[in-house]
């Protein structure tokens, strides 16, 4: 009856386990906050960055015939003293810049 115990501890011990890397292997992705900070990162390598902003929400996404999920948002910039605007689309799973477009 012992060996029953041990054999029933530890195979819920190891359903435990997987189900557990299961989660975290699926909560790999970057925060919104994350893919935010990224962007900026990219941007401010030709000028200030002084405004930003992100849709917290995933959206589906079509560039060049393949669908990703991504962050849609925005920024604000200076260079040589003029203020632009950009919006971006990042993708959710990696958080890299899918799209940079300045605003008029």
């Amino acid at each position: 009856m012992k060996w029953q115990s041990i054999v029933l501890g530890a195979a819920a011990g190891f359903i435990c386990g997987y189900a557990a890397k299961c989660v975290i292997d699926n909560n790999n992705t970057p925060s919104p906050d994350d893919v935010l900070t990224h962007v900026k990162d990219a941007v401010k390598e030709n000028g200030k960055v002084i405004g930003s902003w992100i849709l917290m929400k995933p959206e589906s996404y079509v560039k060049n015939g393949l669908q990703y999920e991504v962050f849609k948002g925005g920024l604000t910039k200076i260079d040589n003293d003029e203020q632009t605007q950009f919006e971006f689309v990042a993708d959710a799973t990696t958080g890299t810049v899918l799209d940079l477009i300045p605003q008029t």
